[in-house]
């Protein structure tokens, strides 16, 4: 799965996290893609992305949804762009299962555009402050 626009491409990447959709969310960066996920995991490669997405969405982030915030879209010439999404995060787990309340985060990405669509070739999701 890719996004038609750059611009859509948070708003897959938000409807596939509040799915628990990890292939969805894999599908959405190159093969050979980086990412940076909130608990500070390095993943390279689909495949990795993958594994620790669905670790985190069957961890900490079990019970967690995104309300999407401020958004900002920088094209970079053809074919690529950097978004930067805000989110809200609630429902995080803490170790012990209570709720950790709610954290703001940002979603940024490098995307460029192929045959697919659009993908991200580096992207981290991080909290904000």
């Amino acid at each position: 799965m890719s996004s038609d626009t750059a611009e859509g491409f948070a708003r897959l990447f938000s409807q596939a996290w509040l799915a628990q959709d990890t292939a969805t969310l894999a599908q959405l960066f190159t093969e050979d893609a980086d990412f940076l996920s909130l608990t500070g995991v390095w993943a390279e490669g689909r495949p990795a992305i993958e594994r620790t997405l669905k670790s985190e969405l069957t961890g900490a982030f079990a019970r967690a949804r995104l309300v999407t915030g401020r958004a900002k879209l920088r094209a970079l010439g053809p074919g690529a762009a950097i978004i930067h999404q805000r989110f809200v995060l609630s429902g995080i787990l803490n170790a012990d299962g209570s709720d950790a309340g709610r954290v703001g985060t940002v979603l940024m990405a490098v995307l460029v555009r192929n045959a697919a669509g659009w993908l991200a070739v580096s992207a981290q999701f991080t909290a904000e402050g």
